[in-house]
């Protein structure tokens, strides 16, 4: 089974956006998907209530009360979605857990230097130090032409992870979500932009430089 996680300390960088449009991603490529929702919110459960039944399947677990001891055992891949606020101990011991960690981050000062101490702590972690875990990061909610965002777009460029790209801030993710669907399940002739955007992080998905 193959374990991604989509992980930040930091709240509302949209990390149960990603882990349902990531969960979606890869059942509809054929492989049997399951999310853990780590979030005592229940936004990836309560995404996946929705979710029409003539759709790629989707399981669920609700992490935050059982871990992911009753994920089904045909899963070929868990999609976890992390809390917000974990730091020390407790990051280590999610962090055992994954293979693959997006990091999404969004265009503001405070998320800028946010990440910065939580990849700086992210990094000390023996897993991800010995590459035993493979990390990315990405831009999220983002507004192009802005200066924030070339702010952001610099400070990701320059770390030592790989940057997959940045999403945009859209209402089709809104619009998905609301549906228990994902972004590459709207209409092309709506959600093309978005699709574009999601086309660099599904190849580094697809390959080996995302796992160890």
């Amino acid at each position: 089974m193959r374990h991604i996680m989509v992980l930040n300390a930091k709240g509302g960088c949209g990390k149960s956006t990603i882990a349902t449009n990531l969960a979606v991603f890869f059942a509809r490529d054929g492989h049997e998907t399951c999310i853990a929702d780590y979030d005592p919110q229940r936004s990836s459960l309560d995404w996946l209530a929705t979710r029409p039944h003539d759709l790629p399947a989707i399981s669920g677990v609700p992490a935050y009360e059982e871990g992911i001891r009753n994920v089904p055992r045909n899963t070929e891949v868990l999609v976890i979605d992390a809390p917000a606020r974990v730091h020390g101990t407790e990051l280590n011991e999610l962090v055992r857990r994954a293979e693959t960690i997006l990091v999404p981050v969004l265009p503001s000062t405070i998320d800028i230097k946010a990440c910065g101490h939580f990849m700086a702590e992210l990094q000390e972690i023996g897993k991800v130090s010995r590459r035993q875990a493979r990390l990315a990061v990405l831009a999220n909610r983002v507004r192009e032409h802005t200066l924030i965002f070339e702010e952001l777009d610099r400070y990701l460029k320059h770390l030592k992870v790989p940057y997959l790209g940045a999403l945009r801030e859209a209402q089709n993710y809104v619009r998905a979500y609301s549906r228990g669907m994902g972004v590459l399940e709207l209409p092309e002739y709506l959600a093309w932009p978005d699709w574009q955007q999601w086309e660099p992080i599904c190849a580094w998905l697809d390959s080996k430089r995302s796992q160890p």
